[in-house]
């Protein structure tokens, strides 16, 4: 990056920062900056600054700022990241807080498009749309309570319509985007002076370049969705498989026929975990919101009945698990599109049981972010990659052999492995396996978490060598997906990205990112990029070994 030290925030920089963003919106304190210089996995160097503009103009004028001073910045939205995505390796930049830049724009119902702030959350946009009988089509992620839209669109998101829409980028129309130099560049139709935001193809597909893209060519300032007519009914399934080749080639046939907005799994030792975080306060919240959205008195309460009497015993002996949601406009053509896919889940021998779990988590779908935790205070963190449907099961069993090696050194440090496995529309087979063990938390915890749950759990002190291990198999597991040429979503400085590419691939982004970010301070090192003054180089995709990703 541009070789900025301390010595460069000199106050004439920060009275420019202050008169663009006023007093609230730029920060030195530094229990602040130590919040925002960790993400669920790691630690990076401890920003300079934290500045948070309120505007689409105001996020241009610290972008000019900061490149006539050569100063990175790293954009931080809701923070959830494991990929060390907005992480510095090196000290001397400030993190851009997208919490004041998060209104919703416009909703334009007789367009069917919505436009919003990069820093609004997933939650905040639903809650908005629901009241009018709209949706995005991909309408968030499971930690949308936090997670920003804005977020979402660098990194990408699973989960919520992903089984029938696909990911976050699959329902852009346009972006507002800040170059490196503080232009603003809009997309699509939005283009044209005086032109709306409603549709994305119009000439190259502008749009594309600055999805997924680990935020390393350009700050989203705004963003234009799709909407979709809110469906208007819903029903859910779950089946048990007594092996997880079953369980993992059931998920694929479901996935294929593409009616199930949520296709999910679990592993048995996740399932533990799930059943063993939640509380009996937690259960009733839960069962009320399911109560509360079934649309008619009778409805509610069958449907809470129905979870009541199940209990969690239903689970208690659960090998693997899928479970599936399917909605529409009608309730016979949810019925009946249900009704095909458990044909399909038993002619790959599952079992029919409670649909507690996905009714429960269509009810309640942005929890509060306690499972940021185990459920005895450890440290969580996941790994993750993309497959096509077809080497889902082999994937999945080449990672449970790797986890079989290790589970002696697994078992001597205390670390519990699990899977969450989700599909994205008929293409994608997302899997991601999960670390729990007993270390000390991060500031990231002690902000995102609960109070009250947080309070109740047992603190650990730092455990370097069990972290050591995880490090090792979170690395060991990216191997897999790399040799099998699997994709990941929240590249960051973790997956290797830029380092697969073709020779002619990284020319190109190389010569895109010296087009939008000559300077390069726009997130330096993410997405396998590093600018250094003017001149850019391709760096390496950092791992969990590299000592700036050490957490």
């Amino acid at each position: 990056m541009g070789g900025v030290g301390k010595n460069m925030l000199d106050a004439g920089f920060r009275e420019a920062i202050v008169r663009i963003v006023g007093t609230n919106g730029y920060s030195d304190d530094i229990a602040l900056r130590e919040l925002y210089s960790h993400d669920i996995w790691s630690k990076g160097a401890t920003a300079e600054f934290v500045v948070a503009p309120a505007s689409t103009m105001e996020l241009s004028g610290v972008v000019a700022a900061a490149a006539a001073r050569e100063i990175p910045l790293f954009p931080r939205g809701g923070g959830m990241s494991y990929t060390n995505g907005y992480l510095s390796s090196t000290p001397g930049g400030g993190v851009v807080d997208f919490s004041r830049l998060s209104r919703i724009v416009e909703v334009n119902a007789a367009d069917m498009y919505v436009t919003v702030e990069a820093g609004c959350t997933w939650d905040t946009l639903n809650s908005a749309l629901a009241g009018q009988g709209l949706r995005t089509p991909f309408w968030g992620p499971l930690s949308g309570i936090s997670s920003t839209i804005g977020g979402g669109l660098s990194q990408n998101n699973a989960f919520f319509g992903a089984g029938v829409h696909g990911p976050t980028s699959d329902s852009v129309i346009s972006l507002a985007i800040v170059t490196g130099e503080g232009d603003i560049i809009r997309t699509g139709t939005a283009g044209a002076d005086g032109g709306r935001p409603f549709w994305r193809h119009y000439g190259p597909d502008l749009a594309g370049l600055f999805l997924g893209d680990a935020g390393a060519l350009g700050f989203k300032a705004e963003a234009t969705l799709r909407l979709v007519p809110a469906p208007s009914h819903e029903d859910w399934a779950s089946f048990e498989f007594k092996g997880r080749d079953a369980c993992a080639d059931a998920t694929a046939a479901v996935a294929r026929q593409n009616v199930a907005c949520e296709v999910f799994a679990f592993d048995p030792n996740l399932q533990r975990v799930r059943m063993k975080r939640a509380s009996l306060a937690a259960d009733a919240k839960s069962l009320a919101n399911v109560v509360r959205k079934q649309g008619s008195v009778f409805g509610g309460l069958k449907e809470g009945a129905k979870i009541a009497l199940a209990g969690r015993s239903f689970m208690a002996n659960a090998a693997y698990s899928l479970h599936f949601v399917v909605e529409g406009p009608s309730n016979a053509g949810v019925r009946e599109n249900i009704a095909c896919l458990k044909r399909i889940c038993e002619t790959h021998g599952g079992r029919e049981i409670e649909n507690s779990i996905p009714k429960i988590i269509r009810a309640n779908p942005f929890t509060p972010l306690n499972n940021m935790l185990g459920p005895s205070g450890e440290r969580w963190t996941p790994v993750h990659g993309i497959v096509p449907l077809s080497q889902g099961s082999a994937t999945w069993r080449e990672i449970d052999d790797l986890f079989d090696s290790m589970q002696q050194t697994f078992d001597r440090h205390d670390i519990l492995t699990g899977y969450l496995v989700t599909t994205l529309s008929t293409n994608g087979y997302l899997v991601e396996p999960v670390f729990i063990w007993p270390e000390e938390i991060f500031p990231v915890h002690e902000a995102s978490v609960e109070r009250s749950w947080l309070d109740r759990l047992p603190r650990h002190p730092a455990n370097p060598e069990a972290t050591a291990v995880v490090a090792e198999a979170r690395r060991a597991v990216i191997d897999v997906f790399k040799r099998r040429g699997g994709a990941h979503f929240q590249i960051g400085r973790t997956y290797p990205f830029f380092e697969t590419r073709s020779p002619e691939a990284r020319a190109l982004l190389m010569t895109l990112k010296q087009a939008l970010d000559p300077k390069g301070i726009v997130n330096p090192g993410a997405l396998g990029l590093a600018g250094t003054n003017a001149r850019l180089t391709g760096a390496r995709s950092l791992t969990p070994t590299d000592k700036e990703d050490a957490p």
